[in-house]
């Protein structure tokens, strides 16, 4: 696995990498808006390639807060241009994993020994690295243990690098910037929690153990003394990651139930809970030699709050899109009108999100629904597109929707497209 000897953690130093990214992002869009000038035949995808590669190069190298919203992005595969979602993918699964010299430094830094001092053994090879930290395999005592650190500089440079990264991602969105600082609050907020590793294993024993409800189900055991701000050390599960799995030769039958289990498995945390896993992306699952399902990585959670949870509901339940009058008060409850709307804005959004909306939530509106239709998720891209061009192009700029749909977003269209990538067919209910 390649390794990264140095990471940039001054302020000053990671905004300089920034900065000179989006001068090749603007030199990038001077080229291709020149030479349409000039009437020289050039195609869109090919400049969303060179942005998509000049941005992922530079998070690559800064990790932190900007790789891990390129994560996030690329599970957007509705609503991104195919050119992101491709390199974003990387975010996930190929990330240059810490040198072992920055390990040993991290390690006295937070633990006070080296990694050799404090266990029987420690491979110094990263297992997986990706935008946040690393995970490495050790030993102690005759059980086997998963090390997870955090890289340098990544907490202290949250702020900062959303900060310079805000224009570049509201381009990329084709949000408002000056409409758009909650969403970028809320998504702030989320990393500073996910960074704190202690916090994070507090939310894992915490979630772990209210979710031991089905032997379906198993969970690393975590250990407080091995672990520290920026250093959790838990148990190492046997298993192989979602999309192995899928790849595997199963029967229909395997996954149609092991579909339903992470999907009831996420609805349990958000309807019972709420309190859930909201990055379920296929690195966070493995699936052990005894097909049951492990949940891996809750740095990223998401409280639900009430208000917002009731309305967002309800919208699931079947006959709400057409009953006009309900749908269109749940549509204010959620910020997705305003009350400062005039007729003709209010009708522009409400046409648009009773579009998306009807597509998005088809899967409730029978009693099973088979996430292998690929047609399905044709549709929601081809009309995320659309939309998003339509209102690009209208006279209607304000940005739309709780800051809250950030998270619950992600979380559904991640199951979503963790229920593609099994074939599954699966009833979305809860409780079925």
């Amino acid at each position: 696995m390649k390794t990264s000897d140095k990471i940039p953690t001054g302020k000053l130093n990671r905004a300089g990498k920034i900065l000179k990214t989006g001068l090749k992002v603007g030199k990038n869009y001077a080229s291709h808006y020149g030479a349409k000038l000039l009437q020289v035949d050039v195609d869109k995808d090919d400049l969303d390639e060179k942005n998509a590669a000049d941005i992922m190069q530079s998070l690559l190298e800064l990790k932190g807060s900007g790789l891990k919203v390129a994560q996030m992005l690329s599970m957007e595969k509705s609503f991104l241009p195919k050119a992101y979602v491709d390199q974003f993918s990387l975010a996930q699964f190929s990330v240059p994993a810490l040198s072992a010299p920055l390990v040993k430094k991290t390690f006295r830094q937070y633990l006070g020994k080296n990694p050799e001092d404090l266990f029987d053994e420690f491979d110094y090879e990263a297992s997986f690295a990706a935008s946040i930290g690393q995970v490495h395999q050790a030993s102690l005592d005759g059980r086997r243990l998963a090390v997870k650190i955090q890289y340098p500089g990544v907490a202290e440079s949250i702020s900062s690098d959303l900060a310079m990264l805000k224009p570049m991602a509201s381009k990329i969105l084709r949000l408002e910037l000056d409409d758009a600082e909650k969403y970028f609050q809320e998504v702030e907020h989320k990393l500073l929690e996910e960074t704190d590793y202690e916090l994070e294993l507090e939310s894992s024993q915490k979630i772990t153990a209210a979710c031991a409800i089905d032997d379906a189900y198993v969970f690393p055991v975590y250990y407080p003394e091995l672990s520290s701000k920026r250093i959790i050390t838990m148990d190492w599960v046997d298993g192989i990651h979602l999309p192995e799995y899928a790849a595997s030769d199963i029967s229909q039958e395997q996954r149609n139930h092991i579909g339903q289990k992470i999907w009831d498995l996420f609805m349990y945390q958000m309807h019972e809970l709420k309190f859930v896993h909201a990055d379920p992306h296929p690195g966070n699952l493995l699936i052990t030699p005894d097909d049951k399902i492990c949940m891996l990585d809750f740095g990223c959670m998401k409280d639900i709050p009430e208000e917002f949870f009731a309305p967002f509901l309800a919208l699931t339940a079947p006959g709400c899109l057409d009953d006009a009058a309900a749908f269109e008060a749940h549509l204010y409850e959620l910020d997705m009108l305003l009350e400062e709307d005039g007729p003709e804005e209010k009708a522009f959004y409400y046409e648009q999100f009773h579009e998306v909306l009807s597509l998005l939530l088809q899967p409730y509106q029978s009693d099973s629904w088979d996430f292998s239709d690929k047609s399905f998720f044709d549709e929601i891209s081809q009309t995320g597109e659309r939309i998003a061009k339509q209102t690009l192009l209208s006279k209607y700029k304000m940005n739309r929707g709780s800051e809250h749909f950030i998270y619950i977003n992600r979380t559904f269209f991640g199951l979503y497209q963790l229920m593609h990538l099994l074939g599954a067919e699966i009833n979305v209910h809860y409780p079925r």
